[in-house]
Parts: structure tokens; C-alpha cells; sequence
């Protein structure tokens, strides 16, 4: 780019320079005079401008020195905004509810289990499953080193794959809530379950009570985060406001039905706790 500085009175400078980068951004003040095309070349232009004498920029990227007019470039960073599609929007939308189904079904599974592990009138192995025991020096499933049977309603018979490891699953037993005396010959454990009295048959009814409610809040929680992800879509413009409340309402029926499953495993327990 050239550029030269003329004057055709003391007040008014007049400045011709010629552009032919297409980089260069220059941007010039409302006081031009002409613009016209250049004879000797076609992709070059000189452009005229009055100034005043008080006002050393011309235009943004244009300046008046001591040395005439510098030129300086400008470089524009160009920001893209990319939309989502409708089968992302839909992507996002499924993983969030296959999410919300998965932790549901294993907050149900979390909680069958616990129930199972609540002692009734009859022997059942499922008492077992909760029962951690050191076994060099880490904590194990018991059921991972002993065979675990029922010989009878009212007993059960443990056979550890390793003998080393009876008095650790004693002191287990023991130390949990099952509330019986392990027997330990040296070679298995049997355990002799005695019936159940009504006073603890109501204590347990409370722990069966404690853990369904607990399953419930677990329930909660996740419609809660679900909640959280579709807030977040709206923000994101990626879900409308009629979009969110509609995924809410079937997020609500999803929700009562699980609420459902729980109370069914919570009177199902109660009724086997309540039976003599």
C-alpha cells in the first residue's frame, strides 16, 4: 500500500493512497471528497479525504505522523455459532432418561437387596449378603469365599473355600446385626436361626420402614439431577420452555411409578416379618 500527502490550502490536507491488499481494513471518516479508480490499475483505487488540521486519524487503522500517514492493518477474529441439530437435541434427551431409568432400577435392586438381608422366620442365604469379612486385610464378600446353604428352614451352613478364614467370617457374624451365634467346628459354620419374638419382629418392620424411605429420597435425588440437566438444555436454547415442562410431566410419571415398586417390596417385607 502507497500512500502521499497533499495540500491544497493551509487548513485542508489532502491524502491519496493507494489500496490494492484486500487485508487491509481502513476505515475513513464521513468527510471524503472522491472516490475514484485508479487509470494505470484496475484492482487499485485512490481515495481523497478532507481533514481537519485538529484531527490526526483518519478513520480507524489511519493515522497522521510526523512521517505522513500510517496505514495500519486490522485483523477481525470471526466467531461461528453453531446450532445444535434436532437429532442432538434428541441424543441429549435420551441420555438423560436412559440415565434416570438406570439409577432408578438400581436404587430398586439396592433396596431388594437390603430387605433380603433382614432376617424372617425362614432361613434364606439373601441374609447373608451384606456380610463383609477381612480376609488379608481387605474387606470381601462372604459369600464370595464360602458356599452358603440352607439344610433346613430354620438353619444355615457355611463351607469356606479357605479354612484359614473361619474365625474371620465368625467374628463377621458376630459383629453384624443378624443377631445370631455362629457356631464354628473347624471345619464349617452353621448358624441356628430362633424364632423371632414380637418385639423384634416390630424393630425390624422400623428398619424395613427407615430403608424404603431412604430408597425414596434416592428417587428424589435423581428426578432432582434430571430436573438440573433439562434447566440446563433450556439455557443452551437447545429446549424450549413448553419442551422442559412436558419432559417434566414424564419425568413425574416415571418417578410414581418407582415410588410404587418401593412400597410393594416395603409392605411385601413387612408382611413376611409379620408372619409367624
Amino acid at each position: 500500500m502507497a500512500a502521499s500527502l497533499s495540500s491544497t490550502a493551509n487548513t485542508i490536507p489532502i491524502l491519496r493512497f493507494r489500496a490494492n491488499d484486500s487485508k487491509s481494513l481502513v476505515s475513513l471518516p464521513g468527510s471524503c471528497l472522491r472516490v475514484m479508480a485508479s487509470d494505470r490499475a484496475s484492482s487499485a483505487r485512490t481515495i481523497a479525504c478532507s481533514l481537519r488540521s485538529d484531527n490526526p486519524w483518519l478513520g480507524a487503522g489511519v493515522k497522521l505522523s510526523g512521517g505522513g500517514p500510517v496505514v495500519k492493518r486490522s485483523l477481525q477474529k470471526r466467531v461461528v455459532i453453531r446450532s445444535a441439530t434436532i437429532e442432538e437435541i434428541e441424543a441429549e434427551k435420551s441420555a438423560i432418561e436412559k440415565d434416570v431409568k438406570t439409577k432408578m432400577e438400581k436404587t430398586i435392586e439396592t433396596l431388594r437387596t437390603s430387605f433380603n438381608s433382614i432376617r424372617t422366620g425362614r432361613a434364606n442365604v439373601a441374609m447373608l449378603d451384606k456380610i463383609e469379612v477381612e480376609y488379608y486385610g481387605s474387606p470381601v464378600s462372604l459369600k464370595s469365599i464360602a458356599q452358603i446353604s440352607t439344610p433346613d428352614g430354620t438353619s444355615l451352613l457355611l463351607q469356606p473355600y479357605d479354612k484359614s478364614s473361619l474365625k474371620s467370617i465368625e467374628k463377621a457374624i458376630v459383629n453384624s446385626d443378624l443377631g445370631v451365634t455362629p457356631n464354628n467346628d473347624g471345619d464349617v459354620i452353621r448358624l441356628s436361626l430362633p424364632p423371632l419374638t414380637s418385639e423384634r419382629r416390630k424393630e425390624l418392620t422400623k428398619v424395613v420402614a427407615k430403608q424404603s424411605e431412604e430408597g425414596k429420597v434416592a428417587l428424589r435425588n435423581i428426578r432432582r439431577d434430571a430436573l438440573k440437566s433439562y434447566d440446563k438444555l433450556e439455557k443452551e436454547k437447545k429446549l424450549s420452555e413448553d419442551n422442559v415442562k412436558d419432559l417434566s410431566s414424564d419425568l413425574q410419571k416415571l418417578i410414581d411409578t418407582y415410588m410404587k415398586k418401593v412400597e410393594e417390596l416395603a409392605k411385601q417385607k413387612e408382611k413376611e416379618l409379620l408372619k409367624v
